[in-house]
């Protein structure tokens, strides 16, 4: 069957060398700034139904031309001498005849001309992360104790009101 989700394409170096907490693990060693960056786009993609597609210059990494699910997340490592703007490039063109709406978040937008051009949106390494925050204060929101009004989610709260006047009136005989 199809995957008809609109996709987020993801420069993975691009949003490490753009997020401070990323970069910042990337000092002490890449692969655990992609896990960490892999992570948070897994959030993500669970909260806001997206396809996420992740895209790494394989230059830094055994392995080239690989491409592999980590959760929900698809990983790809670009062929010898590509460039994760030219594998986004090329994804983009074999996503686009189909109906969908494909942004990418990249922070180099000279080099992604083309995608843009083929009526990709843009979304920056910036405005990629606030979405991340927003989201995860909204999941908190629900899953926390005290969060959506007040209460606990419960069996009860699920429950349609004649169903639960019916086990009421069970548990009272």
């Amino acid at each position: 069957m199809a995957d008809w989700r609109d996709i987020l394409l993801v420069d993975g170096y691009n949003m490490i060398g753009g997020w401070p907490e990323l970069a910042a693990l990337s000092q002490t060693g890449m692969q655990g700034a992609r896990d960490r960056l892999l992570d948070m786009l897994a959030d993500y993609q669970a909260f806001s139904g997206l396809r996420v597609i992740a895209v790494f210059d394989a230059y830094r990494v055994p392995g080239l031309g690989r491409s592999f699910e980590q959760g929900k997340i698809q990983v790809f490592f670009t062929k010898e001498k590509e460039t994760a703007d030219e594998c986004i490039e090329r994804l983009v063109g074999e996503f686009t005849h189909r109906r969908r709406q494909i942004s990418v978040a990249t922070s180099d937008f000279v080099e992604q001309h083309v995608v843009f051009a083929q009526g990709a949106l843009r979304i920056s390494a910036r405005e990629l992360r606030l979405e991340i925050e927003e989201n995860q204060k909204q999941v908190k929101k629900v899953i926390e104790p005290g969060g959506v009004n007040g209460t606990r989610h419960s069996l009860e709260d699920k429950l349609p009101p004649e169903t639960r006047k019916r086990l009421e009136d069970w548990r009272r005989q």
